[in-house]
């Protein structure tokens, strides 16, 4: 049904507006339905006529009809739907034209002389950005960064690790398997890379020693998660081999590794451990970066040393002979070689990084909290 200007009863703000908005609405839809240069021509007549044309029909019945008190806003109104219904005008027939020459539709175009999209530029991931720091550490020393897939075969994440087919991390309660592969050999069968240690054997089998690499990766295993847990969590592991490395070198590297990471003044110890893959096994504390070593922080005690004044890091030790010998035949003789290896848990360190107490905070996707790492 064509729009028709009615007379005003009510010549309230509320009412101008409304009746305003409706007019200029009907401008706009009538508008939308020009097809072809005589309607072009009929729309243009109908609203902008000067005999009958509805705003011809609006300035006599809105602003000639509205009482003394409401002339004012009466006026402004009526200039607006004037602007309003001008510049759609001007638009159906900037459109024409565009469909007769072939260029776009105005409503198309991009105005320049408008102002962009300003984007806001993001920041990295708290355990992102650990993770790069600590490697960057490495990089520094030498050592080149390597990746490797997640989805691993048992051979590359237990076998060549010196993992025997009955050790316990290949308990489905530790390991996530991939379904459906009862059929293949045991070492053939693929599962979520438990470590990022696969990519140790992997390297080695393409380049000849000496090498020296650090890896940063996800891994899962099948942990429910807490506070200090999750399925999915990240590691940063390291690899040296060469002629005459000794465990001095491993304590010397990681010494300064970690002086570099947390401070000169941070402290390290070394206490025997076990691991499948190195011999023999250590693992690395540092010195509380928190409380200097003492165990208190004032008058309260210190919670992320739990009051001993060291903090737990990584693991690490002197790569197991019997690792070598699955890439014996590219030059890893362990008569004639050695090496040594280190992993550490890039979450935990943003933890003790950033004073926070739950490691679900990193993986819940809440921008206001990762927002305060930017």
């Amino acid at each position: 049904m064509a729009y028709s200007v009615s007379k005003l009863t009510d010549y309230s703000a509320a009412a101008l507006e409304k009746a305003a908005a409706e007019c200029v609405r009907a401008c706009a839809d009538e508008a939308a339905a020009v097809r072809n240069d005589a309607e072009l021509k009929a729309f243009r007549d109908r609203w902008i006529g000067r005999k009958n044309g509805v705003l011809t029909q609006i300035n006599d019945l809105w602003l000639k009809g509205a009482p003394k008190d409401a002339k004012r806003d009466a006026g402004r109104i009526v200039n607006e739907v004037k602007a309003a219904v001008e510049n759609t005008l001007q638009t159906a027939e900037l459109n024409r034209l565009a469909v007769a020459s072939g260029t776009p539709l105005a409503r198309d175009r991009v105005d320049i002389s408008l102002p962009g999209v300003r984007r806001p530029i993001g920041a990295e991931h708290p355990v992102v950005k650990t993770t790069n720091e600590m490697v960057r550490v490495f990089q520094k020393l030498g050592y080149s960064v390597a990746e490797g897939p997640v989805i691993e075969t048992d051979y590359y994440n237990f076998e060549a690790l010196n993992f025997p087919p009955n050790h316990p991390a290949r308990d489905t309660q530790d390991t996530l398997f991939i379904a459906g592969q009862q059929a293949k050999p045991q070492r053939e069968r693929l599962l979520l890379r438990t470590h990022t240690s696969p990519v140790q054997i992997r390297t080695m089998e393409k380049m000849r020693p000496p090498i020296r690499i650090v890896i940063p990766g996800t891994v899962h295993r099948n942990d429910p998660p807490d506070a200090s847990h999750s399925p999915m969590f990240h590691q940063i592991e390291g690899l040296a081999v060469d002629t005459n490395i000794t465990f001095g070198d491993l304590k010397g590297t990681l010494d300064h590794a970690m002086k570099e990471f947390f401070g000169s003044s941070v402290k390290t110890s070394f206490r025997p451990s076990f691991f499948p893959f190195t011999e023999p096994s250590a693992e690395m504390f540092v010195s509380c970066f928190i409380c200097g070593g003492s165990g208190r922080r004032g008058a309260e005690p210190c919670r992320p040393c739990k009051q001993t004044g060291w903090i737990e890091i990584l693991g690490c030790g002197m790569v197991d002979p019997n690792v070598f010998e699955f890439v014996k035949d590219n030059g890893y003789d362990p008569r004639r070689v050695s090496g040594f290896a280190f992993g550490m848990g890039a979450d935990r360190i943003a933890l003790l990084k950033y004073g926070v107490d739950d490691l679900q905070l990193f993986f819940n996707g809440d921008v206001r909290f990762l927002e305060q790492f930017a």
